[in-house]
Formats: structure tokens, sequence, C-alpha cells
């Protein structure tokens, strides 16, 4: 496996973003742009097998200028052999503005939202609503 299928991103930025707005993740202090030192930053840690999820908001010196620190949803993720990050946002233009959608991804984004999905996730169910 290269990557988790964008529909398990968006289900974990689904549920970090429900789970940091009704304050139920640890929160961590950190390093960059934080000079209170203050424990801001939700974490959430989750595994899908076989992946191992860490997702947070966006602590970069471009998300904080353009005011989209709790908009913006990096994800890093690893399994036994493979590890990258993706970032989930909120679109703001084209077809799929207002959805949440994985960066480099779109395409694949707006299969997910039409309800096309290869027959290997078809078990995970149907698509659920963005909850913005």
């Amino acid at each position: 496996m290269d990557a988790p299928a964008v529909e398990i991103l968006l289900d974990i930025d689904r549920e970090y973003r429900d789970k940091a707005h009704a304050g139920e993740l640890p929160r961590i202090a950190p390093r960059r742009m934080n000079p209170e030192g203050k424990a801001w930053l939700p974490v959430l840690h989750k595994r899908v097998e076989p992946w191992h999820f860490t997702a947070l908001f966006s602590n970069t010196e471009r998300a904080h200028l353009l005011h989209r620190v709790y908009d913006w949803v990096v994800i890093f993720y690893g399994d036994h052999g493979a590890d990258g990050q993706a970032t989930v946002v909120t679109e703001r233009r084209g077809a799929l503005s207002g959805r949440r959608v994985v960066r480099g991804r779109e395409p694949e984004c707006a299969r997910y939202y039409r309800g096309e999905r290869p027959a290997a996730t078809a078990a995970l169910g149907p698509p659920r609503a963005s909850r913005l």
C-alpha cells in the first residue's frame, strides 16, 4: 500500500475536527508559532489497520497568515513499510467548493463525494456528509 484511501483520510479528518472542537483530545504545546508556550494544539492518534495515524491542525506560518489553522488538518500515517502525510482542507473553489478534500487527491475526493469508490472500499459503507 502506498497511501491510505481518501475515505479513510476524510474519516480521520472528520473525527479529529469533531473531537478537537468538543475538547476531547489531549493538547500539546508546539515549539513553532507559539510564543506563549501554551498547550493549544489537539492531537489524535488512531489505528485503522494496517495504518497508524496522527492528526493535528496545521501549525505553519502560512496557515497562521491565512487564518486557516483550524481548517487545515495534517494527517501523518504509517504502516509496516510506508509512511507519509496528507493535508485535508475545505476547498474554496470549483466543483468541490465547501467540501473537505485531501490536497493533491482532488479527483479521488470528487469520486468519493459522488459515491464512486473502488471495490476494495465498498464494504466501508456509503460516504457521509461533510461537516464544515
